[in-house]
């Protein structure tokens, strides 16, 4: 019987590996399926683009330079967009004159202007051009099973060198990663205008031999990733020069700044919606001319990225499995765990170094989920006992101090580090008239009453990160800032107050509406900031995680003067000046306060600024 037990444990050790392994390599055959992003290639996706993030930004090409329809030229010139195409013909001309190598042109040339002139005028000035790129586009609708193109207008067609797509790839959420390569009208190809404006440059032929995982173009094989080409960023927005086109015909540019460059003219402006979140930043997005800038980038340098084939990555989900296996033998959960981690950080560098150097990218959350579930689900069988234990003296200790006090007692090697000085807000909250409420009432109704409301206020002040010290009969001491030391402890203890009054207004209307009470039930609270002493004090027997000081009791006797000022909560002057960015505070007097020689400044709560009056009324 004794044997059986651990050849048990030791075949689920073995088997959940197994388990884990074969769901993952499942996933990676169901994922590579087009068309269908799982959850866990979302994850992969954020892990590639941390990789780029991590590898930081790359010299860009200096020979690309960008003119921008950005907000200052619709500033400067007036126009609305489209903009008149004479005016385009004037940027094109100025570019022609200070010797820019290649235009493209990132503007839909489908429509006539409003000026028949303008298209004449733009095109002779494109003639003009040594080289120019323009954009296409094609629509597929599938519900007809229709296929349409829209091409630059019949005048443009001489006047350019290259027609492409311009067809953006958002993957599954929403980041763009890449630019679809191409797309067919009928038999005919229309690749990226990227990879026309790469062919011109490089004064090659345009790509041929297309699949989906590549494509042959400039005597090499561009690797592509379901027909579409991952570009290699040189960065986040704004890596490349860019120029105000406004501000280019004003002539506030200087020319050499564009001779021999490949210029993309495009929209920058965020009116135009032509802007994405990349892998460098989902927030400051950048506009689609940039995307191609760095698209043609990557296919001039050459630096491409790659996706592993499945049967790599399967491979190296296989041995993450193997690795698994063995790790789990190791009678010494100490080592297993370390090794884990070590083999772990091992590959999380090698996918760096090989992203960084050679443009791969490894899979990574399938073998790191590989290696750590199957590590870890077979040892937390051995854990489960201690975990339930734990668990129940977390929610028996949580009755009588806040979660964070339970998560410090837990963690801390050294209790005596508990007890210390240290600045934190005191608050005091006393039911007014609780004696004679309680003569009129039955005991079982005076605790019907006062332990829902003690709940209440228990579950406001932890909420807002405060430590119950004690219940003082219908009294709590609270206070915020220890032992997790918040800077903000003054404005968590005046939330936590003004809360407290609205909780208690829901109870009286409930209590009112149950039939359980309704007579006058309303509290009074005192708060103050200072100095004080807070930790662990008392007996072998019995032992109180608590505060004591002068400025405990004094935010005692603030309390106290709320029935004298017929105010629910009155705030000292130090916790006045704390809280005054987010309160209003109303000053009452210099009030005489037993133990103090000198009268105490004190103050009125009255709500949050800009808000609702305080609940000071009983319903």
């Amino acid at each position: 019987m004794k044997k059986s037990a651990p050849r048990g444990r030791l075949s689920l050790h073995n088997l959940l590996p197994v388990v884990v392994a074969f769901l993952l390599v499942l996933h990676e055959i169901v994922a590579a399926l087009p068309n269908l992003t799982t959850p866990l290639e979302r994850l992969e996706l954020s892990m590639r683009d941390t990789l780029m993030r991590l590898r930081g930004e790359r010299p860009p090409n200096d020979q690309i330079v960008i003119v921008a329809i950005d907000d200052a030229s619709f500033n400067l010139t007036g126009y609305q967009w489209p903009w008149p195409r004479a005016y385009l013909a004037e940027i094109i001309d100025w570019l022609n004159a200070a010797g820019a190598r290649l235009i493209g042109l990132d503007i839909f040339l489908f429509e006539p202007d409003r000026d028949p002139a303008g298209d004449a005028a733009l095109a002779a000035a494109l003639e003009r051009s040594p080289a120019v790129v323009t954009v296409a586009q094609i629509f597929r609708d599938d519900s007809q099973q229709m296929v349409t193109i829209k091409l630059p207008l019949p005048v443009y067609r001489p006047a350019v060198d290259g027609v492409g797509i311009t067809v953006i790839t958002r993957d599954d959420d929403a980041i763009v990663r890449g630019v679809r390569a191409v797309q067919f009208y009928g038999d005919d190809p229309y690749y990226n205008w990227a990879f026309e404006a790469a062919a011109l440059v490089l004064q090659t032929e345009p790509p041929s031999d297309f699949t989906s995982t590549g494509l042959y173009f400039a005597g090499r094989r561009v690797p592509l990733s379901n027909a579409t080409l991952l570009i290699n960023y040189a960065g986040p927005a704004g890596a490349y020069p860019t120029y105000s086109a406004a501000r280019l015909v004003l002539g506030d540019y200087p020319p050499d700044l564009f001779r021999d460059k490949i210029v993309l003219i495009g929209a920058t402006t965020i009116t135009l919606q032509d802007v994405y979140p990349t892998p460098f930043s989902a927030r400051e997005q950048m506009p689609g001319v940039e995307i191609v800038a760095n698209a043609i980038d990557t296919l001039l340098s050459g630096r491409f990225l790659r996706i592993l084939p499945l049967w790599a990555s399967l491979l190296i989900l296989l041995s993450m499995a193997l690795l698994a296996s063995l790790l789990i033998r190791l009678r010494r959960p100490g080592l297993t765990l370390l090794l884990m981690g070590g083999s772990l950080a091992l590959y999380l560098t090698a996918a760096y170094l090989v992203f960084a150097r050679a443009g791969w990218y490894l899979p990574m959350t399938a073998p790191l989920l590989m290696l750590l579930l199957g590590v870890l689900l077979p040892t937390t069988e051995q854990a489960v006992s201690q975990e339930v234990e734990k668990r129940r003296v977390r929610n028996l200790f949580s009755r009588f101090v806040s979660p964070e006090m339970v998560d410090q007692l837990l963690e801390t090697q050294d209790i005596r580090s508990l007890n210390k000085r240290a600045v934190l807000t005191i608050l005091f909250s006393d039911i007014r008239g609780f004696t004679s409420l309680s003569e009129k009432l039955a005991p079982e109704e005076v605790v019907a009453l006062l332990n829902p409301y003690l709940e209440v206020m228990t579950g406001v002040i932890h909420k807002h990160g405060g430590t119950v010290d004690k219940y003082e009969g219908d009294a709590i001491v609270a206070f915020f800032g220890e032992p997790v030391p918040y800077r903000d402890h003054a404005l968590r203890a005046a939330r936590a107050a003004v809360e407290m009054l609205t909780r208690l207004a829901e109870l009286r209307r409930k209590w009112k509406a149950d039939g359980l009470y309704t007579g006058r039930f309303e509290i009074g609270i005192g708060i103050n900031s200072g100095e004080a002493f807070v930790g662990l004090i008392g007996s072998a027997q019995r032992i109180n995680y608590t505060v004591i000081g002068d400025n405990v009791n004094l935010a005692s006797r603030l309390q106290d003067l709320t029935k004298t000022y017929t105010w629910p909560i009155i705030v000292s002057e130090s916790t006045a000046r704390a809280i005054e960015s987010e309160f209003e505070v109303e000053f009452i007097e210099a009030a005489p306060i037993k133990g103090k020689a000198e009268p105490v400044p004190i103050y009125k709560l009255l709500g949050r600024k800009g808000g609702a009056p305080l609940e000071t009324a009983n319903p």
